[in-house]
């Protein structure tokens, strides 16, 4: 099946105000699927970052105003909401991601972009009670949120539209200038939404692009004028930026082992449905995937039952085509990082009830895997796998499940099963994550709410309301006045 054309309305160029900037060579982006060229785009190095950083420090401050903020969101949320095929199959094509669940990328990245535009509307500051000191009484103090500076956003490959929406939607929201680096394997998406948003009005020099991974990023993240990074990526990447600048504000959304309890008086059929569709959307590649299943003993089998045929009903192939459930990983570097993580837990015990292997469509390709007595101690246990596989381990009291589900380093959301709602809740006190579902897949993100982790899976929480105020500082303003 041929690929995509890519518009001619999407730049494959850096670009900083309405300069073109210079680039150091370029880089093909090519269907993980297939191999085959979707678009070949220029790679930016450091004398680009500082071009596009300096042209963002100088539209400091000279943002439109509010209303007309929210309008260019508003706009460039219709812009997409009209351009949404064409987009979904730049995401299917370039990310590996089935069409039907890039469909649904682009109707998020719309909402993500209303939200903005809400956001807007509404952030405001607050009054400070100044007389509740003697010394203030006769001051009236207000605080107004004002925007931090140059952000850099750097997005990763799995979630190429919406996730940089919710990076450049806040920014423009509250004011700030940004300069993004898309990832380089899924450039095309961001560049689409970046022109989207220039388009819907939005002044060139409050966002400009560079583009690369390690040859832009590093510079990007490491600009004395970027005043906060704003990542969202691999853990190892993210806490190496967070060391390198404590001198400003770094927001981390990093990875997650996704743990789901299922507890003895779960509707068994609705937690097997919901980690069968969660744990294979776009071949697990979702930094809540669901990766763990801790199901108590006396269910356990019962579960599988349920399980096993809706896996084996999964459709896997060609990303573009209608039918798809489940394409490739995202390279074959990441496949066989992924089968080996099988191995090891094969090694240790573990069975394969399902999958365990490549498929014949290419080598980025991995069977959708379950694997049944997997080691507490084994990598998928505690670490993200990112990719298709699930790792079922069985407990005999919540208390052991509870323990197995914070044993990972990573703490990003995890979900219950269990008719005991009121119990749920007492449990999901106890789960060290940053969020916790109840009844419903632990996949489940909705792009108002905030979303974020804590331990080893960041400290920042995404989400317009709350990228917003990660975005801005409270300037303190007090006035006397006069007393009567």
């Amino acid at each position: 099946m041929a690929r995509i054309a890519v518009p001619g309305w999407i730049p494959l160029v850096a670009m900083a105000g309405d300069d073109v900037l210079e680039s150091v060579g370029e880089q093909s982006v090519v269907s993980p699927y297939d191999g085959t060229g979707i678009a070949r785009v220029a790679v930016s190095g450091a004398d680009a970052v500082d071009a596009a950083v300096a042209v963002a420090r100088g539209a400091r401050g000279h943002a439109p105003h509010a209303a007309e903020r929210a309008r260019i969101l508003d706009r460039a949320a219709d812009l997409v909401a009209d351009r949404s095929e064409v987009l979904a199959r730049i995401v299917a094509a370039e990310a590996g991601k089935p069409l039907r669940q890039a469909r649904g990328e682009v109707g998020r990245c719309v909402d993500t972009l209303r939200f903005s535009g809400a956001v807007a509307r509404t952030l405001s500051g607050e009054v400070i009670p100044m007389d509740a000191a003697d010394s203030g009484v006769g001051l009236l103090g207000i605080t107004v949120r004002e925007p931090i500076g140059v952000v850099a956003a750097i997005t990763p490959f799995n979630f190429p539209l919406n996730l940089v929406a919710h990076k450049l939607g806040p920014a423009v929201a509250v004011g700030a200038p940004v300069v993004l680096k898309p990832a380089g394997r899924t450039p095309v998406s961001g560049l689409a939404l970046a022109a989207i948003l220039r388009e819907a009005g939005l002044p060139p020099a409050m966002l400009g692009w560079v583009l690369g991974d390690r040859v832009a990023g590093e510079p990007l993240a490491a600009h004395p004028d970027v005043a906060m990074v704003s990542f969202t990526g691999s853990s190892a990447v993210g806490w190496a930026i967070r060391a390198a600048r404590p001198d400003i504000r770094v927001a981390l959304e990093l990875g997650n082992a996704t743990p789901v309890i299922v507890h003895d008086d779960a509707d068994l059929a609705a937690a097997a449905h919901a980690i069968a569709a969660s744990a294979f959307t776009h071949a697990g590649q979702s930094c809540i995937s669901v990766q763990r299943v801790l199901v108590q003993r006396e269910v356990h089998d019962a579960l599988i039952g349920h399980l096993l045929p809706r896996v084996d009903a999964l459709v896997v192939g060609d990303p573009l085509h209608e039918a798809t459930d489940v394409g490739p990983v995202i390279d074959t570097a990441s496949a066989d990082r992924i089968l080996g993580w099988v191995d090891e837990a094969t090694g240790l015990g573990a069975r394969v009830l399902c999958g365990g292997g490549r498929l014949p469509d290419g080598p980025a390709m991995v069977a959708p895997t379950v694997l049944d007595g997997v080691a507490p101690c084994a990598r998928l246990m505690r670490d993200e796998a990112f990719g298709p596989v699930v790792a079922v381990c069985v407990y005999d009291r919540v208390d052991d499940a509870i323990a197995i589900a914070n044993a990972s380093p990573l703490g990003l959301q995890a979900g219950i099963f269990t008719a005991r709602v009121d119990m749920a809740m007492a449990w999901a006190r106890r789960l060290d994550f940053g969020g916790v579902v109840i009844n419903e897949t632990p996949t489940f993100r909705a792009d108002h709410m905030p979303y974020g982790g804590v331990r080893g899976s960041g400290d920042a929480r995404e989400g317009p309301a709350a990228a917003a105020v990660e975005m801005t500082y409270p300037k303190l303003v007090v006035t006397r006045i006069p007393t009567t």
